[in-house]
């Protein structure tokens, strides 16, 4: 006999297969071009349901992105931990990548939506922002415990270097996108390699980009 939810856990439930239905409907449609009705429908529930969850579309979008970017935080942190080494760590990001790539069109449509919203939407900006600033900083630890295991001085600050590789990341992950052939699914990776190669080499002593 199956356990019965508490209403606490069945709202929870609830708020996931919307927020679910939500990010499937925007990919598909866009967001502007998805209504509250098709977001409960798709979820198995009615527009009351959809009500008495959330005030209204806009919520729903800060959720989901509240939600995208808790959840790539934890991919992220989980993939360095107990990492030995910087080879260990380019493993699991190509692996990580690799299966990413599965659901790269899906992925990559939801991100650009949201982000669109975001800009037509100021009160949604600080949200999106939160989640860049975290994946960089994420980025900067990597790249500062590397050079400082490799006793290499840093060519920039750890934070602009961090930078540059995300920026890096949505640019190449764009063209995977776009023009797939000849782009491998770890292209981000490969990249990360030849930085990481270029920023020990030791050539460089500057230390702020100017």
């Amino acid at each position: 006999m199956a356990k019965r939810l508490t209403r606490a856990e069945s709202r929870e439930r609830t708020r996931e297969r919307l927020l679910t239905a939500a990010a499937e409907l925007f990919a598909e449609r866009g967001v502007n071009g998805t209504s509250v009705e098709q977001i409960a429908e798709r979820a198995g529930y009615t527009r009351g349901a959809f009500y008495g969850n959330f005030e209204g579309k806009h919520e729903l979008v800060v959720a989901l992105l509240a939600q995208r970017r808790a959840r790539e935080a934890a991919e992220i942190s989980a993939l360095a931990e107990g990492v030995g080494s910087f080879e260990e760590m380019l493993r699991r990001l190509r692996e990580w990548h690799v299966e990413r790539a599965r659901h790269l069109p899906e992925w990559f449509i939801l991100r650009t939506e949201l982000t669109l919203y975001a800009l037509r939407n100021p009160s949604a900006r600080p949200l999106v922002g939160a989640g860049e600033l975290e994946a960089r900083a994420l980025l900067e630890g990597g790249i500062s415990a590397e050079l400082s295991r490799r006793g290499v001085r840093s060519p920039a600050d750890p934070e602009f270097l961090a930078l540059i590789v995300h920026a890096l990341e949505d640019g190449l992950l764009r063209q995977r996108f776009l023009t797939p052939d000849g782009i491998g699914d770890d292209v981000v990776v490969d990249a990360l390699e030849l930085l990481m190669r270029s920023w020990s080499s030791g050539d460089s002593g500057a230390q702020s980009p100017t």
